[in-house]
């Protein structure tokens, strides 16, 4: 079985943002759902949404990528790789799963100009709690509009 895809957008969009209509357009199968509220609403929908599933590639851009982080430490033997773009795991809302070493595939990219989630941080982080980390510093800023499309998304 091929791995559920599954994007999960930031604080501040929604399923209908640049990079959800991206997916929804590419792989109409994807799961791209709107996640209102805190982070405590947010992370309840989420486990909603994919209860019962596994073999899960989660896409999490800027507090989706907290989300997708956050996911992915609670139930490391469901997800088998996680995408980060520009994840906000400095919040303190990652600290308690912070060092929890996770041994999936992680793929995390950062705008090198990123004036919302800082990348040196960030990268501290995702060093100490991703032991399978590919990290990419790439010349963008926060939304990653000039990278997002160029990326090897199969």
């Amino acid at each position: 079985m091929t791995a559920i895809r599954v994007f999960i957008h930031g604080l501040e969009s929604t399923s209908q943002g640049t990079k959800g209509r991206y997916f929804r357009g590419r792989y109409p199968e994807m799961i791209i759902e709107d996640y209102p509220g805190n982070l405590e609403a947010r992370m309840e929908k989420l486990e909603a949404d994919l209860a019962g599933k596994d073999k899960l590639m989660l896409v999490g851009s800027s507090y989706g990528g907290l989300m997708a982080a956050i996911y992915a430490c609670r139930h490391p033997e469901k997800v088998r790789r996680l995408i980060l773009l520009a994840p906000a795991i400095n919040l303190e809302e990652f600290k308690p799963y912070a060092g929890q070493v996770l041994t999936i595939p992680v793929h995390l990219y950062h705008g090198r100009r990123d004036d919302v989630v800082p990348p040196g941080k960030v990268r501290a982080v995702a060093e100490g709690t991703f032991n399978d980390l590919n990290y990419r510093l790439v010349e963008d800023d926060h939304s990653l509009h000039e990278t997002f499309p160029g990326m090897p998304w199969e």
